[in-house]
């Protein structure tokens, strides 16, 4: 396992390493530049920003100075609101870690027992009616289910704010927003899964020896039926942070999400790859758990 962990750790910086040299020179190919704007700086004021982040510079002396920076752990700062890229991201973080982890947990929450419930009940008005509407969920991108959201629970029923940040009412909406698509998701899977595992021999087995269907559901199918599921987290958190930037624009919530979509709309480079590296590296970090949840999920599963 520890040998697992190291080689999955170096192919880490690896792809960190790629992500970090494509973004670099694509952001750089890009036509325009963080100060090619409608308001035009005095050539000298443009000249001394451009050499205090080495953007004067050749541009295999730029990639090698960023690329230095980066390693020591210092993403640089911001061209646009000149604050440093790392103290922006550990005040953005917390916010959008806090919307992706609760709607991580409002899709799983939502999306296991409807999955589960349908599988077992196959065939019935209620498989039925939780896979219509979990492929009507899958066709709702989530910016649309916030419109919808927003004229029930805040226009019609007033249970909650439309916008802002500050309190678990405020977190609440957008958090079901950016997981329901993925609860959706989660349902068929787990459907699938557990169909799947309750036409296996050891599950006869254990009706045959007179186990209860609840029992055998959660202690005998469960757990191989939630292996699909676990699969199904990378893609997940993939899908909710780049999802992210949208609900958060919506609901005005000052997280990472909106810094990376101005961070592209102004061309701030340091911003941009800051950003572009950071979810490289919680994808990376997330697959990884995923893996390494395999072995307790299932003993047969070994780390190669």
């Amino acid at each position: 396992m520890i040998g697992f962990i190291a080689r999955r750790l170096v192919w880490m910086l690896i792809t960190l390493w790629v992500v970090f040299t494509l973004s670099f020179f694509l952001m750089r190919a890009v036509p325009g530049g963080p100060y090619a704007s409608d308001r035009q700086l005095e050539p000298e004021i443009e000249a001394n920003i451009r050499r205090e982040f080495n953007l004067d510079k050749p541009l295999y002396e730029q990639y090698w100075l960023k690329l230095k920076q980066v390693a020591s752990g210092d993403l640089g700062s911001s061209t646009k609101i000149r604050t440093p890229v790392n103290r922006i991201v550990s005040e953005g973080l917390p916010v959008s870690g806090a919307l992706g982890l609760l709607a991580l947990a409002i899709a799983f929450a939502i999306g296991l027992p409807a999955g589960i419930i349908s599988a077992v009940a196959r065939g019935t008005f209620a498989d039925v009616a939780l896979m219509s509407i979990a492929t009507i969920g899958i066709a709702l991108p989530n910016f649309v289910v916030a419109g919808f959201a927003i004229i029930l629970f805040v226009f019609v029923l007033e249970w909650l704010p439309a916008a802002g940040w500050g309190s678990l009412e405020q977190l609440v909406l957008p958090a079901f927003c950016l997981g329901a698509p993925y609860a959706a998701y989660v349902a068929r899977i787990a459907r699938t899964g557990m169909l799947d595992v309750l036409s296996q021999d050891h599950i006869r087995t254990a009706r045959a020896k007179g186990l209860g269907p609840l029992s055998v559901v959660l202690r005998h199918a469960l757990p191989t039926a939630m292996l699909p599921v676990v699969s199904f987290l990378g893609p997940a958190v993939a899908g909710i942070m780049t999802g992210s930037p949208v609900v958060e624009q919506i609901f005005a919530i000052p997280g990472l999400g909106w810094h990376f979509v101005q961070s592209a709309i102004n061309r701030d480079y340091p911003m941009a790859m800051g950003l572009v590296l950071l979810y490289t590296g919680l994808l990376y970090t997330m697959n990884l758990l995923v893996d390494l949840s395999y072995g307790l999920l299932d003993p047969r599963v070994e780390w190669d």
